[in-house]
């Protein structure tokens, strides 16, 4: 579901009209999180570091609200709910797109996803999502530690869903860090949200899954 919001009383607006003529509205950070306590409770539960760690950077973003804005028409739309595009590495070393729903308990999304990621690295070819506009685009590069990232772009299409991207973890006394890259269309948020999605996702990265509040 979701719901128009009214440009005429966002205090925002101007912000908004003056971001959305750009041909590239996207802006981008990259930062570390402490991501220890999480790959802990991976290896102790014998599940997905991958997973566990998507599925808490998809209930942050959805506590997040400027991450549940889409432009559809020129008009700003508020999702109730985001969910994941992601790639899927294959063992070949190709990739494809896989659409996994998010879902607020990680038992039931990580059913759901393990589904969808056997169904992808199973095919051939980026098999595009066909998802809509609810979604957040994300990407793993597991083995480089990157400093800053860039996406590839049609400016042809106009696209403001946030793209997040995950690096190595390295250790750094003791501790795990991984790379997080967060690129978001300005018209939408700025650096104050983007701020606000690193604080919840470090805060729930800092947690075991069964402390976790449902949103």
């Amino acid at each position: 579901m979701r719901e128009k919001l009214d440009l005429n009383t966002w205090i925002r607006k101007d912000h908004f009209e003056f971001f959305n003529t750009f041909e590239e509205p996207f802006f981008g950070v990259t930062v570390d999180v402490d991501c220890t306590l999480t790959y802990q409770e991976a290896k102790e539960k014998g599940v997905s570091f991958f997973l566990l760690y998507l599925y808490k950077s998809l209930l942050a973003a959805n506590r997040v609200e400027p991450f549940r804005y889409r432009i559809i028409d020129e008009e700003v739309w508020i999702y109730e709910q985001v969910h994941a595009s992601a790639t899927i590495n294959r063992p070949n070393g190709t990739f494809g797109f896989g659409y996994l729903d998010f879902y607020p308990d990680f038992e039931l999304f990580k059913t759901e996803a393990i589904k969808e990621i056997k169904k992808v690295e199973n095919s051939t070819g980026l098999i595009p999502s066909s998802s809509g506009e609810n979604v957040i685009h994300y990407s793993a590069l597991p083995w480089l530690n990157f400093k800053s990232l860039s996406h590839a772009r049609s400016f042809a299409f106009k696209d403001s869903c946030p793209k997040i991207s995950f690096g190595q973890v390295r250790e750094e006394n003791g501790c795990k860090i991984m790379t997080v890259s967060i690129h978001v269309n300005h018209s939408l948020m700025d650096g104050f949200h983007v701020s606000q999605f690193v604080s919840v996702y470090q805060e729930l990265l800092n947690q075991k899954n069964g402390e976790l509040i449902s949103i």
